[in-house]
């Protein structure tokens, strides 16, 4: 199938389902989304869009990011919105990284490890990725779920639905690596390289940008081991802390899975 949703001014938007699993039984496709932010849409994207008949659209950015990029939306949109507003005057880690960082390929493969070990835990994060998983429990229609990039904040929650229905790994993994699509980052790279510098004073190399733009196997096993070696395991993690209780599991299973 073609995951990827072609929009001219949405980056990274592609469908994260239609995936075996374990039970048996096969990830739905058209239920699941993923995106970069939407603040760049045009009208033609949100047509697209529109079409998809989204009931809920989950935004994982802090409150100043939203306020930096507000997102458009299609007319008329009724889908619930689901933010938060947590710590919403919290410093913007990435951007802190950014003016002190050299900028180097390696500076940025070891913020972004050390960023996969906290996020799991950041309160902002738990309450986004617990509403989420309780909106999957009761929404028939199909639901989106964005960031700034579509890679990071948005590659974590996916990982963690994939492992919540069956997915195996190895597919979990691969559509996580989707993001690294050459001709999407060759084609974003100058204005990635634009924002940097922006906000940073400094102008990083091609290679340095690929890496901030992309994922690496490593980023998500460093987020799964530390539920792991926090938890005993993803699924307690999903259990005791966004509080899908193997009732609510059953109830997303059978509402996405044939």
């Amino acid at each position: 199938m073609t995951r990827r949703v072609a929009l001219e001014g949405v980056d990274n938007f592609r469908d994260y389902g239609d995936y075996p699993t374990s039970s048996g039984r096969r990830l739905d496709r058209g239920k699941l989304y993923r995106s970069a932010s939407h603040g760049r849409a045009t009208d033609a994207d949100l047509a697209t869009i529109s079409a998809l008949g989204l009931a809920v659209v989950v935004d994982l950015r802090r409150e100043t990011e939203q306020t930096r990029d507000p997102s458009r939306r299609p007319k008329n949109f009724q889908g619930q919105i689901i933010t938060s507003d947590k710590a919403a005057n919290e410093e913007d880690g990435w951007i802190k990284h950014l003016q002190s960082s050299d900028l180097t390929e390696d500076a940025f493969r070891n913020y972004m490890v050390t960023y996969y070990q906290e996020a799991p835990f950041d309160p902002r994060h738990i309450d986004l990725f617990t509403r989420y998983f309780a909106a999957l429990a009761v929404t028939d229609g199909p639901i989106l779920i964005h960031c700034a990039a579509g890679k990071d904040r948005t590659g974590l929650l996916v990982a963690l639905t994939h492992h919540l229905l069956g997915v195996h790994p190895d597919d979990a993994l691969a559509d996580y690596l989707l993001t690294n699509d050459v001709e999407r980052l060759e084609r974003r790279l100058p204005l990635v390289t634009e924002y940097i510098s922006a906000f940073s004073g400094k102008t990083p190399t091609d290679a340095a940008v690929r890496v901030a733009m992309g994922v690496e196997p490593h980023y998500l096993e460093a987020a799964l081991g530390e539920i792991k070696n926090r938890f005993g395991g993803t699924d307690r993690y999903i259990e005791r802390i966004l509080r899908v209780d193997p009732a609510s599991r059953d109830v997303i299973s059978a509402r996405l899975l044939s």
